[in-house]
């Protein structure tokens, strides 16, 4: 069955829409997997302003057919994580539905969880009787979520955020893109991982 993947922001129109295409390309040879994007208060049909799209160009990936929507409880309920832009985002979706809360983190959370369970992740995938590489990437979402409180925080709380570059310099669309892509590489190989733990047991 399709795992999938929401990313979320506040317009979905700079953040959220390349992370979603970041972790899809990233994971289309790994399995069913479906990514989308939402915002918590969406520029609905907008589309990825230029400087965003120059990024997401540098990494091969074309966000010109983007279009913004805006988020809603049928979105949430349907994925299998939940990946928020900033701390705030997590909030409203946990809110929104407090039974998402565990498959819901801020991007760059995920990413830092994800660098300091990995090696948990073998026997996690094995006991949760995963065989097929979706629910494989289910049970590396449970082990993240059950080991969330055990990970160190980082120095600042904002490190957990990817700052909103939003009408801002291009130096802000630079530094956003910095701290979003990496951490949506660092997700997509925690989730490789357990896709490949679950089908090659």
């Amino acid at each position: 069955m399709t795992f999938s993947i929401l990313s979320v922001c506040t317009g979905n129109i700079c953040r959220s829409p390349v992370a979603e295409l970041l972790l899809a390309h990233a994971l289309s040879p790994v399995a069913d997997v479906r990514v989308e994007s939402a915002g918590t208060g969406a520029l609905v049909g907008s589309g990825v302003p230029e400087q965003a799209q120059r990024l997401a160009a540098s990494r091969s990936i074309n966000a010109s057919m983007h279009r913004a929507r805006q988020i809603d409880n049928s979105l949430i309920r349907g994925a299998d994580l939940i990946v928020a832009m900033a701390r705030e985002h997590r909030r409203l979706i946990v809110e929104s539905l407090p039974a998402a809360m565990r498959r819901t983190f801020t991007l760059r959370e995920l990413a830092r969880i994800a660098e300091a369970v990995e090696p948990r992740l073998p026997q996690a995938v094995a006991e949760s009787g995963a065989t097929s590489a979706e629910d494989g990437m289910r049970a590396g979402v449970a082990l993240a979520a059950a080991l969330r409180g055990t990970v160190e925080p980082p120095s600042s709380p904002e490190d957990f955020d990817v700052v909103d570059p939003y009408r801002r310099s291009d130096e802000t669309y630079e530094r956003s893109f910095l701290e979003l892509a990496p951490a949506a590489d660092r997700v997509a190989s925690y989730l490789e991982a357990a896709a490949r733990y679950a089908t090659s047991r």
